[in-house]
């Protein structure tokens, strides 16, 4: 526990010691303003490896998406495996894509979509997605500190100098957060917590909650800095001139202190409080309504919108993931991509409108704004679903071939890179595993994939681990 020397009375303006350590507890939130450990290395590998992009927006699709059923048609499979949607031409010839997409249609000339990625990490694993690591978990819980890093966690770590904003951005919650459990992945691993990326939080809701299961709704909301407003009646410049009292803290602090995460956090989170343009980056209020409207008032949309305001600032990393949601006793999106049961009904009603809506939104909004010329944007998720419908309609766990979309900055237009069997079950040719992936982001990002870091041993081991860079859809 965290405890303060000194009086628990409180100072003349109504503030007692432990209030004015509100920044103490949001330094917990995990790594915000990185700080290199080899700065040497990172100017080599920028020297020798040019970025194509400045940011990257990842748009998780927590739970396995279809992608058989969004950008790897097979309308000519047999019964059974097909589907009930049909394909529709996109503005690249070859380039199909569902006809709940039309929005995503659009942008098919920024876009190239990796049609073999697959992995042997088990299912609802996001370690092998969002860091490279293709192994099993013993529990989609576990999160240990001896685990690889994510990539954002990366970013922060060779971050080159302390900045006023973040430097990787976790939206709109914990990943988990909404079944109660925390989903191994976005973490700094054996880089440190310190690396962790700066999570928002959310209060989910919709305009009426689902009687059963697989009948989602769609989620609405806002994600919000966590607990970053001041007390009333403190201003900045008192917070400014109280952050000595910081330095009283019990010998478990100065433990983290010795190690150089708390400073760090410490610091990041007191720039929470303090920074009008961080505060302005988190807030969608003051957008104008038709462009709010253009990325849709949900909760998966207005993070989409809140990420591309953080890019516009600075942020090199931000995640966007359309969580899964449980309330009891009736339920509130329940099903999210995990589409065990009406997988059909649920992509019309819910999933492939809301997703399309925003993307299209997002890279429409990045065009006209410049961003997109130097903000990447990937689609992807932890695993696919199913060749086969099973008996409720539904597409069960399926991690043996599945898609990636990549759009944006760093990326060859109109590319599809490596093919599907005819049932979207298997991979055909050029598979491509979740560490190429990263390998690829990494790339485009101008962070060298062959680049050294420690692990928990003090181990060199490879960002990208055995990943190598797909070539073909860089551009």
């Amino acid at each position: 526990m965290i405890t303060t020397l000194g009086s628990r009375r409180k100072c003349c303006d109504g503030l007692t010691r432990r209030e004015s350590l509100q920044a103490g507890a949001l330094s917990m939130l995990g790594g915000m303003f990185g700080m290199p450990r080899n700065t040497s290395a990172l100017a080599n590998s920028v020297a020798s490896h040019p970025a194509k992009a400045r940011s990257v927006i990842v748009l998780y699709l927590l739970g396995g998406a279809p992608t058989q059923d969004m950008f790897d048609m097979k309308p000519n499979a047999p019964s059974g495996v097909g589907g009930e949607f049909r394909p529709i031409a996109s503005n690249v010839p070859g380039m199909d894509v569902c006809e709940l997409l039309p929005r995503s249609a659009h942008w098919m000339h920024q876009s190239a979509i990796v049609r073999t990625v697959n992995h042997k990490g088990g299912c609802h694993n996001p370690m092998p997605s969002l860091t490279g690591y293709p192994e099993p978990l013993p529990s989609i819980g576990v999160v240990q500190d001896s685990l690889p890093p994510s990539m954002g966690s990366v970013c922060d770590y060779l971050r080159e100098e302390r900045g006023e904003i973040p430097t990787y951005v976790h939206m709109p919650c914990m990943l988990g957060w909404g079944q109660h459990i925390r989903r191994a992945g976005p973490y700094g691993g054996y880089l440190g917590r310190q690396y962790d990326p700066l999570f928002t939080e959310c209060l989910p809701t919709a305009e009426k909650l689902s009687p059963s299961e697989y009948h989602p709704q769609v989620v609405q909301g806002t994600p919000q800095l966590p607990a970053a407003q001041l007390p009333p009646g403190l201003t900045l410049d008192r917070l400014n001139r109280r952050r000595r009292l910081t330095e009283q803290f019990d010998d478990g602090l100065r433990q983290l202190e010795a190690r150089g995460e708390f400073d760090r956090a410490q610091d990041g989170a007191l720039t929470l409080l303090t920074s009008q343009r961080v505060r302005n980056a988190f807030n969608v209020e003051n957008v104008r309504p038709e462009v709010r409207d253009s990325y849709g008032r949900t909760l998966f949309g207005n993070s989409a919108l809140m990420a591309r305001q953080l890019v516009e600032q600075g942020v090199q990393f931000v995640n966007v993931t359309w969580d899964i949601f449980w309330t009891r006793p009736a339920k509130l999106d329940g099903a999210g991509w995990d589409t065990h049961s009406r997988n059909f009904g649920i992509l019309k009603d819910t999933l492939l409108p809301n997703y399309d809506h925003t993307f299209g939104g997002l890279m429409g909004d990045l065009a006209a704004r410049g961003l997109l010329d130097d903000t990447l944007v990937v689609v992807m998720s932890d695993m696919g679903r199913t060749p086969k419908i099973n008996k409720n309609a539904g597409r069960d766990h399926w991690t043996f071939c599945y898609s990636v979309l990549f759009a944006g900055a760093g990326v060859q237009g109109g590319t599809v890179f490596g093919s599907s069997d005819a049932q979207a079950a298997y991979v055909k040719d050029k598979p491509v595993s979740p560490a190429d992936v990263c390998a690829t982001i990494y790339s485009i990002l101008g962070i060298d994939p062959d680049q050294r870091v420690p692990d928990s041993a003090g181990q060199p081991v490879r960002l990208a681990l055995d990943g190598q860079v797909i070539e073909d859809i860089v551009g």
